[in-house]
């Protein structure tokens, strides 16, 4: 779904446009998906970041120690990333 709304977001944009994308870091720290393997899914749609906006958690979930995801969901953010059409 993710590589997919990517590759479509260019199409949406006008030249000076932006696309945002509020996404959860959750995936890389249970392994699922590295950093390196989202920033080349940007960069291969012929986007890029033009800024981006954190936030730490602060549900219960990433406060209870009891919870096994514990220590992914209290390293988690959730960023608000600005894409925009990569100039040629």
């Amino acid at each position: 779904m993710l590589r997919g709304f990517l590759k479509g977001l260019a199409t949406h944009l006008t030249p000076a446009g932006e696309g945002w994308l509020i996404m959860s870091d959750l995936a890389e720290h249970l392994g699922l998906r590295t950093r390196m393997e989202f920033l080349s899914a940007i960069e291969n749609a012929g986007l890029t970041v033009m800024g981006r906006f954190d936030a730490k958690p602060l549900h219960a979930k990433a406060q209870d120690t009891s919870d096994s995801l514990h220590a992914a969901r209290a390293a988690e953010v959730t960023t608000l990333w600005r894409l925009a059409v990569k100039a040629d």
